[in-house]
């Protein structure tokens, strides 16, 4: 009898099977689309982008919105990329990350975006995520992020 599982894979090949591994790195904010540049003031940067986050829109189930221009915290949706509201929460559901350190330590996520992966097994089935809306606004047709 011979033994038919397959050998160790290695961190590269499990990301691709699961269809988290891109061949060109992570989807970086471009210079020219980065909040602080050499030229510019980087308090005036921070109250920009606190002022953005700060911007509320009140979005309803049906809506399509994309990530805030620096605003992005999580792998999906891409920018410039459409989801689409599924649900908005009566009460924010707070994250649990455990640590003050981490970036998502109580965010409140108040709405349910729903989008198709694009890429790997999963490629074409409809998925739903908890994000906070501060960070999204009424997507565009006309949005040509990265």
């Amino acid at each position: 009898m011979t033994d038919r599982r397959p050998g160790p894979l290695s961190s590269r090949e499990l990301l691709q099977r699961i269809g988290l591994y891109s061949d060109t790195g992570p989807e970086l904010l471009l210079e020219d689309e980065m909040p602080v540049s050499p030229d510019h003031d980087l308090a005036q940067a921070l109250r920009a982008q606190f002022d953005r986050l700060q911007h509320r829109h009140t979005f309803a189930p049906g809506d399509l919105v994309s990530w805030k221009p620096g605003l992005r915290n999580r792998r999906f949706p891409r920018y410039g990329r459409p989801a689409v509201v599924v649900e908005v929460l009566p009460q924010p559901v707070l994250d649990d990350a455990k640590d003050s350190g981490d970036a998502y330590f109580r965010e409140p996520l108040d709405i349910v975006l729903g989008m198709f992966i694009e890429k790997g097994p999963q490629r074409g089935d409809f998925l739903t995520w908890h994000v906070d809306s501060r960070r999204f606004q009424l997507w565009r047709s006309e949005e040509q992020h990265v």
